[in-house]
């Protein structure tokens, strides 16, 4: 080549300057896409905490359609100190609802096979003192699908009890359940080694067996917290219930044969309720309601290995 002369251009060159910057393109609306998307999703999360929190403003700070209402509070599911249906929750609903200068009477609607004797008997001990304070204000238990042991034992505390011929109520009894591994610990030929200070002191072990004198004390204080159950509910009953011993034998009835044994007094819905019998249609709802981060916590350590060992005391 001489001088003066041009040097030719070098296709491939050509070609790899232009898919750099096709890549390079490429690259920035991936890149572009990603961030859109990152933010709708933020934007998306956003108004979606803005449409609970005001939604649940609406249904737990109650806004008022007129100045009487009816109060509602839900007891759905079981009864226990570590769940929504706590006493501290339920009672703080019933305080919330009595102190109300346009609560007209408050509904207690219960969908509950029963939980913890003791958190049923703290609801039932403050349904019982807010009553006395609150002479004006009835207290009516609306009955859903079922309501037994200590749903039930919530349930003697009000004034009267409306159920759904279909409803299933009773179960007024005690139980505690577990398991017991000492055959197949034999089997498996695993040698349990427990060390205690006290003669009974691991009588519950599912590991350890259990000897008569031991299941005759536990049988003794299941027999007493029943004995506690039956007084409640002839406190609450009255000359209501029919005198038969299997209303206490744990058997649950439907809503229809329930009326008839004096464990509930007539058929009715929340609605009927407050409308023909409180005489405030308006419906307020004072129930707490579980936060977004508590709802997913729960759905996230729903289940668990150590169910398998626990000893459950509960009405159900």
């Amino acid at each position: 080549m001489t001088d003066g002369e041009e040097k030719p251009v070098n296709p491939r060159w050509e070609r790899q300057l232009i898919e750099g910057l096709a890549f390079a393109a490429l690259r920035e609306q991936r890149r572009t896409r990603m961030w859109g998307i990152f933010f709708k999703s933020l934007t998306f999360i956003y108004l979606f905490i803005l449409l609970l929190a005001f939604t649940d403003w609406f249904e737990v700070k109650g806004v008022r359609i007129s100045d009487k209402h009816t109060a509602l509070i839900d007891v759905n599911g079981m009864i226990m100190p570590d769940g929504i249906n706590n006493a501290d929750n339920i009672n703080a609903s019933l305080r919330s609802a009595f102190k109300d200068s346009g609560t007209q009477g408050v509904i207690l609607r219960i969908n509950s096979p029963g939980g913890s004797p003791v958190q049923a008997g703290y609801i039932n001990d403050e349904i019982r003192r807010l009553r006395a304070n609150y002479p004006e204000i009835p207290v009516y238990a609306v009955i859903g699908d079922i309501c037994a042991s200590g749903g039930y034992y919530v349930a003697s505390a009000a004034d009267k009890i409306f159920v759904d011929k279909a409803s299933l109520v009773g179960s007024i009894g005690v139980l505690m359940d577990g398991f017991g591994f000492t055959g197949t610990m034999e089997k498996l030929g695993v040698e349990r080694r427990l060390f205690t200070a006290g003669e009974h002191k691991g009588f519950l072990d599912p590991f350890s067996p259990l000897d008569a004198k031991q299941r005759e004390h536990l049988t003794s204080l299941l027999n007493e917290i029943h004995e506690q159950f039956i007084r409640i509910v002839q406190q609450g009953r009255g000359d209501r219930l029919k005198d038969t011993p299997e209303i206490f034998s744990g058997v649950v009835w439907t809503g229809k044969q329930s009326i008839e044994l004096g464990l509930a007094d007539e058929m009715g819905s929340a609605e009927y309720v407050a409308r023909e019998v409180i005489k405030a249609e308006s419906i307020v709802n004072f129930s707490v309601r579980e936060s977004l981060f508590d709802r997913f916590t729960k759905r996230v350590g729903q289940v668990s290995m150590s169910l398998l060992f626990d000893n459950d005391l509960s009405f159900r």
